[in-house]
């Protein structure tokens, strides 16, 4: 695919076996209370060696001035920390034009307005008329020009032209390869040529050799725009800091060695720690748009590899095989490797030596979802029992017999395949081998011939050598003024009737071994007695909340089964019992306490539903106040924000933790909640936390019931505990997940369901062998539903090499990207949030540097070349780069970010995938039979269609303005759009074709993903639609952040600066 543009037009050609097709792309220009009007740079897009190329004439992007993206005037992304600058011209000799401009060329605008209709699409709808075109930098305060022989007067339009033109932006005449541009980023990689002044606090700069593409024209934050980055820029080149010997991770989280803690190379100069925001208005002729079909889509590589590899089955017999996308509808079939399902790989191909890893800067990474769903036609992990033997370990690494071993000498010993240890095989083991040294029984035993299974576990890994009891669930009921109003109680009540009927129960098992018990709270605990010999439950109240102990053992916990009619009986009368109830006051510490003490007394693991509603500040450990401050936003101190309250909650972790006590938090808050903190005991637990703003039952009520039904339902393992071992040359040394860490190698989770997963970075500790490759054992010990204490095992193996095309060949973007996420949502915890989008932008420049550098075959600076399996990874970054944690704006709810911090943390891979690329799918065409999803930005709508959202937590319908009223009717039972009044948060089911097979497609998504989502029904225009607006990823960010195209620009620039 080539593309090619010129300052004044635009063609490209699609070229495929030799035949050549022209397109033309209409003439492009948009107005709104003035005409916008640019030059492009001169790009081509070339299709070469299953890379992807986009070729520029130069590091400055034309057209991308400032920065990149419109926003506020200042200084934003692609001039990290640096401030506002004036330009002084560059002294004589500094640098000489390749290409002079023409008398009299207009001077290039420095508007990056993309898309025509961007300024709907949020961020800032106030436009600035063009100041006059000598203003000081741009119309900011003037400041000390940097270069003291330079001439004080700024620049002129004409001077900038010509300028700009010597950069040979938007020109034909093609640069001179042999004089590299020096970088243009403004703290620039050269030999300084001057000290700037010292209030600057800045590193030496190289004189601006013009209005560089990465410099934004800096000015005064204007009214009314919303200004993302205010406050001064920290210290240090680009403004990143590493953080000191002190700054460690929160408890729990062992000191992390990689990306955003000590080793990395510090982040590129001038990249972006702020976003992009708008520079002043120039005029220029009327510009023609860069098709932003040229550029890679997420969508069709998705399409692409479901075609391809689609219905397959994929056997795990090969060592360092790359599965399909997980967006792919595939069948696994084991043969000596865990299914992807359980294991995925930031790349399958490890760099053989530590030297090479550094180099590339792909991070090496393992998501492990330990249990996993499997698809129904997909074999069940087999369960290995070897009686009071137990497993078979290696003596010295004590790794699990695995198809890694080799058996020698007979059979009568094995080699470790991650240690080399030769061990003997114990006699009840022993098998004779066949012609080829492999065992006659291999097939027999899921132990050599699986990539997963599980052991049963003797005493000796059983707490105080004793068979664990089956664990408990108990609900725990916020009874304050504010969830009885609601009906909020009255509902949960209702539900647990029927659901408790549904608890999860081992294959063949009649019921559910799992108990339960009932709490509710408000500034005291009432305990409830359901024993089934009771006519009535019985209610015990414990008002001492600072020393928290349960008031019964007889009668607690039950068996659902045997206590159901007290059961019911109690659920009927506590919606009564509280009706009246004036306390609004709540304690939330004492609560998760009490259920501590309950499993203790019972010697049982479990999990405690807690339904609550507001921030607890009733006289009680744990006692929180709101810190909320959104003049910390934009500041060193905004980490603060994140961090959770120490004391109390951190020891209530560990405590859960030691009981094997998991917390899931279903939250309704109508202010400040302080998530940081009321989210962490269940971060740290394997738990989730649910959150409903200000929760209606006729809303939101089914909303949560679906959350509530999935949570109590899934499948579950209680007090976990995981290990990963692998061969050696390489070793886990960071943990990232809902998990917690007592030491640097065991990860801790009271519980872990089958949608959390935990994310392992490795290092290496010496040379890998190519021929022997590398392999790694995941080791799960846990206690079942039914109370019998297990070890579940995945192996995988990789290979190695000492090619860096073999690495970069063998990468998961998705995987890639789920490392990103959970480290960079680590990082803000002790780093500015600049500093963490520094570092993301320059992990992602060097990965793609080094695989320019050394694996893709020569071709002009000018391209832009991505490896085949990384060809989206920059829509993804910028995606990350634009979720509400990464943003700061003080228009989010702390809350709102912090709670998606905690949610990614346990995330698995296609968790990740869908929330940083939602599905867009149109619904107007079904009976087309298109319903394939189509790129997430606001060019792909149309005013007369109908549209899908969806990302795993929010789903939207989109209604075009113009939609037909015969799929209105249809759909909503409505004459028009017109008719559509207040919020629907529903569908109405309607006897029509398009409605059962929307109803249909809904359905699918709710049922299959680990969330519920709450439909909301947008029309195109209305105020709401700017919620939907802002999950148009490829678009510019409602918040600050920058369009994907102009990312990938950004990015192309900071790569040609690393090569130069």
């Amino acid at each position: 695919m080539e593309l090619v543009l010129g300052p004044g037009e635009m063609t490209f050609s699609t070229i495929a076996a030799g035949a050549v097709v022209e397109f033309d792309v209409a003439l492009w220009f948009h107005s709104r209370l003035y005409t916008e009007k640019r030059t492009l740079p001169r790009i081509q897009v070339v299709k070469h060696h299953s890379s992807w190329h986009e070729k520029t004439a130069q590091p400055g992007m034309g057209g991308y001035q400032a920065g990149f993206g419109s926003g506020p005037a200042q200084p934003l992304y692609g001039h990290y920390g640096g401030p506002p600058q004036a330009f002084s011209a560059p002294p004589p000799g500094m640098m000489k034009s390749p290409v002079s401009s023409a008398p009299g060329m207009p001077p290039p605008p420095v508007s990056s307005q993309y898309s025509p209709a961007v300024q709907q699409n949020g961020t800032h709808p106030q436009r600035y008329p063009a100041p006059p075109a000598a203003s000081a930098a741009y119309g900011q305060p003037p400041q000390p020009p940097y270069n003291s022989m330079a001439s004080q007067a700024p620049p002129s339009a004409q001077h900038l032209t010509n300028q700009m033109n010597a950069m040979n932006l938007g020109n034909h005449a093609p640069r001179p390869m042999q004089s590299p541009h020096p970088p243009t980023s403004s703290v620039a990689q050269q030999p300084f040529h001057m000290a700037p002044p010292p209030a600057m606090g800045q590193p030496q700069m190289s004189p601006p050799q013009s209005p560089p593409a990465s410099m934004p024209m800096a000015g005064p934050p204007m009214a009314g725009t919303g200004r993302p980055f205010p406050g001064p820029p920290p210290p240090g080149a680009g403004g990143f800091q590493q953080p000191g010997p002190g700054a460690a991770g929160p408890p729990g989280y062992p000191q992390q060695p990689g990306q955003f803690g000590g080793h990395m190379a510090g982040p590129h100069p001038g990249m972006p720690g702020a976003f992009p925001g708008p520079a002043a208005q120039l005029a220029g002729p009327p510009q023609k748009k860069l098709d932003p079909d040229s550029i890679p889509s997420t969508t069709q590589v998705i399409e692409i590899d479901q075609e391809k590899r689609g219905g397959q089955v994929f056997t795990t017999n090969l060592r360092g095989q790359v599965p399909p996308l997980v967006t792919t509808d595939f069948t696994v079939q084991d043969q000596g490797n865990a299914s992807p399902r359980f294991i995925r790989c930031t790349t399958y191909t490890l760099p053989s030596t530590s030297d090479l890893a550094k180099q590339c800067h792909v991070p090496l990474a393992a998501i492990v979802k330990p249990f996993a769903i499997l698809p129904k036609n997909e074999t069940p992990v087999y369960v290995v029992n070897h009686g009071e033997t137990g497993p078979i370990r290696c003596n010295r690494c004590k790794a699990y017999m695995c198809p890694y071993m080799q058996f020698i000498d007979g059979g009568r010993r094995f080699q470790c395949g991650f240690c080399s240890c030769v061990n003997e095989v114990p006699v009840f083991y022993f098998q004779h081998l066949d012609h080829m040294g492999q065992r006659v029984d291999f097939y027999e035993r899921p132990e050599l011939s699986l990539g997963s299974y599980e052991f049963v576990a003797t005493l000796d890994y059983c707490k105080n050598n004793k068979s664990p009891n089956p664990p408990a669930y108990i609900f725990m009921i916020d009874v304050s003024y504010s969830n009885i109003k609601s009906g909020l109680v009255k509902l949960i009540c209702d539900e647990l009737k029927t659901l408790l009927d549904k608890l999860p129960r081992e294959e063949g098992a009649d019921s559910s071994a799992i108990k339960v018990g009932f709490v509710t709270y408000n500034k005291v605990l009432h305990f409830y007695n359901v024993k089934s010999a009771l006519a009535q439950p019985q209610m015990m109240v414990v008002s001492d909340t600072a020393e928290m102990f349960v008031p019964l053992l007889d009668g607690f916990l039950v068996n659902y089964q045997d206590s159901r009619a007290v059961i019911y009986n109690l659920l009927d009368q506590i919606p009564d019992m509280f009706a009246d109830t004036n306390e609004s006051e709540t304690v939330f510490a004492p609560v998760i306490q009490a259920g501590v003490e309950a499993f203790k007394a019972a010697e049982c693991s479990g999990k405690l539903f807690i339904f609550h509603s507001s921030i607890p500040t009733a006289e009680a450990p744990g006692k929180l106040k709101n810190r909320d401050d959104k003049k910390l936003v934009n500041t060193e101190k905004e980490k603060t924000l994140f961090q959770p309250q120490k004391g109390v909650y951190e020891q209530l972790s560990k405590d859960c933790v030691a009981q094997g006590c998991s917390v899931d938090l279903f939250l309704f808050p109508s202010q400040y909640v302080d998530m940081a903190t009321m989210g962490d005991v269940p971060s740290h637990t394997g738990g989730s936390v649910y959150k409903y703003n200000n929760f209606q039952v006729e809303t939101d009520g089914e909303h949560f019931l679906r959350d509530l039904r999935k949570d109590v339902q899934k499948s579950i393992g209680f007090d976990a505990i995981m290990r990963i071992r692998t061969s050696t040359g390489f070793r886990a040394t960071d943990f990232f997940g809902a998990i917690h860490m007592n030491n640097t190698t065991d990860t801790e989770m009271a519980a872990v369901d089958c949608d959390k997963a935990v994310t392992v970075e490795f290092k290496h500790d010496d040379t890998l062998s190519e021929e022997t490759g590398a392999f790694l054992q995941c080791a799960l010990l846990y206690t079942t539903i039914s109370g019998q204490r297990r070890l579940r095992i995945h192996n995988l193996s990789l290979n190695c090499s000492s090619q860096l095309s073999e690495l970069y060949k063998s990468c998961e973007t998705d995987s890639l990207i789920n490392f990103f996420a959970k480290s960079a949502y680590r990082a803000i915890l002790n780093q500015p949030l600049k500093n963490v989008r520094e570092i993301l932008v320059s992990q992602t420049a060097h990965m793609l540097a080094c695989y320019r550098k050394n694996c893709a075959s020569p071709s002009a600076a000018s391209q832009l070349i991505l490896p085949d399996a990384m060809k989206v990874f920059p829509v993804y970054m910028n995606s990350l780069m634009k979720t509400a944690p990464l943003v700061g704006s003080t228009e989010l709810s702390t809350d709102d970010r912090a709670h998606q911090r905690l949610s990614v943390m346990a995330m698995g891979v296609e968790d990740t995938q869908l929330l940083l690329y939602p599905r867009l799918i149109p619904l107007h065409n079904m009976d087309r039979g298109s319903e394939a999803p189509v790129r997430c930005s606001e060019e792909r709508l149309s005013d007369a269609g109908v549209f899908l959202l969806e990302n795993g937590h929010s789903m939207f319908l989109w209604l075009g303005q113009a939609s037909p009223p015969d799929l209105i009717q249809n759909l909503l039972n409505l004459p028009s759009l017109a008719h559509l009044q207040g919020q629907m948060s529903a569908l109405p089911e309607l006897d029509n074709p398009v409605s059962k097979k929307v109803q249909s497609i809904i359905n699918a998504l709710l049922e299959k993903r680990p969330n519920s989502m709450k439909l909301q029904i947008v029309r195109q225009k209305d105020k709401p639609e700017m919620l939907f607006r802002q999950f148009l990823v490829e678009d510019k960010g409602l918040y600050g952040g920058t369009s994907y195209m102009d990312f990938l620009c950004y990015v192309h620039q900071e790569i040609r600066q690393l090569l130069t």
